[in-house]
């Protein structure tokens, strides 16, 4: 050592500040990098992805590698910054040389190139991917006595270090990893996996088709009135019953009875004969399940049940598409009979309409974890049916009864007041 020149000494302690930082930045950049698309990266065949993937399959190789490498040459530089500092200022600089390569490690080797890896870490990652699997090997004999060590520590405590559990992603965690990714994904996009997320806590209940609104054929009708309907419907299927829908007898397609109604030879048994059999759904239904199946039954359209069995409404597939994609057009979303803009900015809305709905077309947030109705929310909130013009508000919402009748509200007036949310009951008495 006495041999070599000082100018061979200060180059060998560059290059090693500079293996210093490359340990650093690795150990970093490959713990920080995104593992979903580093699997998607290797799926599509990038060596490096795959050379990452696999050193990460063993978390205690990998980091005993690094930390062998970083300690390494971070000991061989402290002594050749000691043997400098003695060859050209004598004793007195050893504690003053210490502290200045400490401070030179910590920003140059350490903090700088951890926070480099931090912002770009497949920059980091894939390049050193090769000579990290290099260096694995090298070392193989230190790192199986010292893993084995550390292992054995480690079962002390319960842990097993072999052992590696792909922990799945809950649906919360997914949520977040979507909304994350706003800056990939388009606004449409973006909304479409939340709203497939969001079907996992919607019942088919939350959607379905009510029993009053239901529009079906009762057998028991005239023919000709059945005929009239059956040309003026809007629906390509609906419901056929006998005097009450909970006498269901089927379901019909009006394309299976096109050629009959044109040629004016459609009767009742050739109408009863058209139906498919009724497809029943109880009411608790997740959509995920009804979606499926739907598509296991090769079926669109089901009739809700509740617990006792009776018919309370009927849900198609279209239904749940909308939930996940919107309304199918604008005019589609523009055009709801139950709501009515006014000129002074105010909404008159049937107590009928289905609060989902409502907050899809307006873009409101009303509740809707409860009642499913406007209606439903309004009585909820006063815990009566009004029988006079009342007053209430929801969160930011205004709410005027405008008419009740028949034990239901028919109709509220409801405006946004842009206040602070408030409870659920906030005034309910408090007259208009």
């Amino acid at each position: 050592m006495d041999d070599i020149q000082p100018g061979y000494l200060v180059g060998l302690l560059i290059f090693l500040l500079f293996c210093s930082a490359f340990f650093s930045s690795v150990e970093t950049g490959v713990l920080s990098i995104d593992r979903y698309r580093l699997r998607h990266l290797a799926k599509q065949g990038n060596r490096a992805a795959r050379r990452t993937s696999w050193l990460l399959l063993r978390t205690d190789r990998l980091l005993g590698t690094i930390l062998i490498g970083n300690n390494l040459v971070n000991v061989v530089a402290s002594s050749l910054a000691t043997l400098l500092a003695l060859r050209l200022w004598g004793d007195f600089a050893v504690a003053p040389t210490a502290l200045v390569l400490t401070l030179i490690l910590l920003i140059f080797g350490e903090i700088t190139p951890k926070t480099y890896a931090t912002l770009r870490p497949e920059r980091v990652a894939f390049p050193a991917s090769l000579p990290l699997l290099w260096l694995q090997r090298l070392f193989s004999p230190l790192l199986w006595l010292m893993n084995g060590v550390s292992n054995n520590i480690l079962r002390l405590f319960g842990l097993d270090a072999t052992q590696r559990k792909s922990k799945p992603l809950s649906s919360d965690e997914l949520r977040s990893v979507v909304s994350d990714s706003s800056e990939k994904l388009s606004g449409n996009r973006q909304d479409m996996l939340l709203s497939i997320l969001d079907l996992e806590k919607i019942t088919v209940n939350d959607l379905m088709v009510p029993r009053n609104e239901v529009q079906g054929i009762d057998l028991d009708g005239e023919l000709e009135s059945i005929i009239s309907q059956l040309r003026n419907t809007t629906h390509t299927r609906l419901p056929v019953f006998r005097n009450d829908i909970n006498q269901i007898e089927g379901i019909v397609h009006i394309r299976q009875i096109a050629r009959l109604l044109t040629h004016d030879q459609l009767t009742k048994e050739s109408l009863r004969a058209a139906c498919l059999e009724p497809y029943f759904i109880p009411e608790s239904t997740p959509l995920t399940t009804q979606l499926i199946n739907f598509q296991k039954q090769k079926r669109r359209i089901g009739i809700v049940v509740d617990e006792y069995g009776e018919v309370i409404g009927i849900i198609t597939l279209e239904d749940i598409l909308e939930e996940i994609v919107g309304e199918f057009s604008n005019a589609d979303a523009l055009r709801n009979p139950d709501i009515h803009p006014q000129s002074d900015g105010t909404y008159v809305i049937d107590g009928s309409a289905n609060l989902r709905e409502l907050n899809r077309t307006l873009g409101w947030q009303l509740p809707s974890e409860g009642p499913k109705t406007l209606n439903g929310l309004v009585t909820e909130a006063l815990e009566q049916i009004p029988d006079c013009p009342v007053c209430l508000r929801i969160g930011p919402y205004r709410l005027e009864i405008l008419q009740s009748g028949e034990n239901r509200v028919k109709s509220v007036r409801v405006w946004l007041t842009g206040r602070a949310a408030a409870p659920l009951q906030d005034s309910p008495d408090e007259l208009a």
